[in-house]
């Protein structure tokens, strides 16, 4: 190739990156801290690691199971969902309580189907316990037992369309990464102020024992008062906007640091309590689940779920009953 060839491949535009691409980078520059939209050339920076987290959370959707059905039937039939649900009418009562689904009853996008899709997340709870068990021929009621159950049940983007479920969670699952990295942020920031406090103490303190003479004792809080000083000035780089940007952009590039799935499966019987593997029966089952870790930490049961429109607004309207009652009470 010759020099002008490869000058003139130098100064070629750069293609537009693919729409989807842009409007993600659109909303990550739109969220991100406003001490890294001062960086220079934010947008050529950050693109190619938008790409990479956007197409991660595109698989992390993609690997979510279901759509299962939720209501009294599967209950009864579904050993997954007879384990989420205490009881048939807890399905009533998680419906009734969602702002979620009643923010989505409240608009006409509703109407377009008579089910609609959404995703569940559930904290998986285990207990121990003594209960009774058979051993043989034998019932004894002190045997140690563990416990499967699920609380603090949640529905997310629930809509008429699946693919627009999914494409919705894909959008919450890049705020998410966000959220983390703003979190961060944050965190630089306080430690920032507690070291700016610590300072300040450690001169005042330096002050009142050269009043006093100590000579030992000033030499002990003069080099705190430099290791203090080094830990100010290694803040304050890491919060300069270049510095934020690199952080940034390695962070979406291993999304799975703050966000991924991790496939758990658990055999119970149909009181929830635990059993050994590999013991499925018509009284025990092994129950497969996925269990999203998000940024708090906190590991949620999460799989695509789908609901009878009708059965949810019947038990939006009954809550909302119970709450007119409790008013008047």
């Amino acid at each position: 190739m010759s020099l002008f060839s490869t000058i003139a491949d130098l100064l070629k535009p750069t293609a537009p990156p693919d729409p989807e691409v842009a409007a993600a980078l659109d909303r990550v520059i739109g969220m991100v801290d406003p001490l890294v939209r001062a960086a220079p050339r934010l947008e050529k920076h950050l693109l190619g690691a938008v790409e990479h987290a956007l197409g991660y959370c595109d698989e992390l959707v993609s690997a979510l199971p279901g759509p299962i059905e939720i209501n009294r039937r599967s209950f009864g039939n579904d050993m997954l969902v007879h384990a989420l649900f205490a009881t048939p009418n807890d399905i009533d009562d998680m419906l009734g309580r969602s702002q979620a689904v009643r923010d989505f009853l409240d608009r006409p996008e509703c109407w377009a189907s008579d089910c609609f899709c959404a995703m569940l997340a559930a904290r998986r709870q285990q207990k121990r316990q003594f209960g009774m068990a058979q051993q043989g021929d034998i019932i004894r009621a002190d045997v140690p037992q563990e416990v499967l159950y699920f609380s603090d049940q949640t529905l997310i983007e629930p809509c008429c369309d699946l693919d627009t479920t999914r494409h919705r969670l894909r959008a919450k699952a890049l705020e998410s990464l966000l959220r983390t990295f703003n979190s961060h942020v944050e965190t630089l920031r306080h430690e920032r102020e507690h070291l700016r406090a610590d300072l300040s103490i450690e001169h005042a303190q330096i002050l009142a024992i050269q009043q006093r003479h100590d000579g030992d004792e000033e030499k002990k809080h003069t080099r705190h008062l430099v290791e203090l000083d080094v830990h100010l000035r290694q803040n304050g780089e890491a919060l300069m906007p270049e510095n934020l940007v690199e952080v940034l952009v390695e962070f979406l590039r291993h999304p799975e640091t703050a966000l991924s799935l991790t496939p758990v499966s658990i055999c119970i019987d149909r009181m929830g309590i635990v059993q050994d593997a590999g013991k499925s029966s018509a009284d025990a089952q092994t129950i497969v689940f996925p269990e999203l870790s998000s940024r708090d930490r906190r590991q949620h049961l999460a799989t695509l779920v789908r609901i009878s429109r009708d059965e949810a607004l019947n038990a939006v309207n009954k809550s909302r009953e119970r709450q007119k009652r409790y008013i008047i009470i």
